[in-house]
């Protein structure tokens, strides 16, 4: 059985995360995922959020089925231009300040101009500042040092930044000789190339789905709202596609694909749960089950939204969440090949 490339997948997956697209600057990246699914002639439509959806027909037009992976990523933005010429960040996602310390950047200009930094604590230099290593990595401590000669405010006001322009973080991929992948924002563009490769490899094997299937690319999630909008009526399962998550108590791991019981919205829908497992089970598809206590997904926004769906959330394991992420190729290769087997599996109606 041939199933989704791993290598394209991975291929790909570097081509995304190298696309800066902190939640509310996602243009760019949405473009590129467009052009993908439009050299495969796959229907997609924008929508005012602008998430991109693509939809494949199947023989049941009456029920159908929806799967999400996000394409936007943790961020910030500037808060303030500081006398001293240096940068006060505003934080967009749920991560600390100091999973940034040291990153280098990338400032947009509502222009369109781009321009480099390096995320520090002010207070950085051992050689001036005795603790150092003991002041709290927070907003006020904090800065961007711009790779421009600038000495103060106005001179960084005449480069064309301002408040409001987004900034983004280098993502600094790797593929090691060992499979690991490391990068940031793996969460979850890991996902996203992931389906990108499953439509591929639908359209490649000319396979007529059993239910007419919708592939939502969402563009906020990272905020809270990416998928809670734009599902139609007829869709009967929704599952999201995100990252499983490593740590003290989990069972998720880099190897497997993990598959969501519970998240910090409650429990994801038992009979769509049980099906995914056997379908694991059947295939000889590596899995884990888990909780993930502070989370949420696309599916779970859709069903604070109000939509009466079953909803359910799968995705590779991601090492250092929201910071500096790592997976591996197999973990990458069971959540592609459970993907393939749900796509083409049947439903309870």
């Amino acid at each position: 059985m041939a199933y989704p490339n791993t290598e394209e997948t991975i291929c790909l997956l570097k081509k995304l995360v190298q696309i800066p697209s902190p939640s509310g600057n996602t243009n760019e990246v949405i473009t590129f995922v467009e052009h993908f699914l439009n050299e495969l002639n796959v229907k997609t439509k924008r929508n005012r959020k602008g998430g991109l959806i693509a939809t494949l027909p199947g023989k049941d037009e009456q029920n159908h089925r929806m799967l999400t992976a996000h394409v936007d990523t943790l961020g910030a933005i500037v808060k303030e231009i500081k006398p001293s010429g240096r940068l006060k960040l505003d934080l967009i996602g749920g991560f600390k300040y100091n999973s940034i310390e040291g990153e280098y950047c990338e400032i947009e200009t509502s222009s369109g101009q781009k321009f480099t930094g390096t995320i520090l604590m002010h207070q950085t230099s051992v050689h001036v500042y005795k603790d150092a290593d003991k002041t709290e990595r927070n907003q006020d401590n904090m800065e961007v040092r711009i790779d421009e000669k600038v000495h103060n405010a106005d001179d960084v006001c005449s480069l064309g930044i301002q408040i409001g322009d987004f900034v983004s973080f280098d993502p600094r991929v790797q593929k090691t000789p060992t499979g690991f992948i490391k990068s940031r924002h793996l969460d979850d563009k890991a996902s996203v190339a992931i389906l990108l490769q499953l439509i591929k490899q639908i359209i490649s094997e000319k396979i007529l789905l059993p239910y007419t299937t919708h592939f939502l690319i969402s563009n906020n999630e990272e905020i809270g709202y990416g998928g809670n909008s734009n599902i139609p009526i007829e869709t009967v399962e929704y599952l999201a596609v995100d990252m499983g998550a490593i740590g003290d108590g989990q069972a998720t791991d880099e190897y497997t694909v993990s598959i969501c019981t519970k998240d910090a919205s409650g429990p994801y829908h038992y009979e769509l749960r049980k099906r995914l497992v056997q379908l694991a089970k059947d295939h000889q598809i590596g899995y884990k089950l888990d909780i993930y206590p502070y989370y949420g997904s696309d599916a779970s926004a859709a069903i604070r939204a109000g939509h009466d769906i079953i909803h359910g959330l799968v995705g590779p394991g991601i090492d250092s969440s929201h910071a500096f992420e790592r997976t591996h190729q197999d973990s990458i290769a069971n959540t592609a090949k459970l993907l393939y087997h749900y796509v083409q599996s049947e439903m309870i109606l």
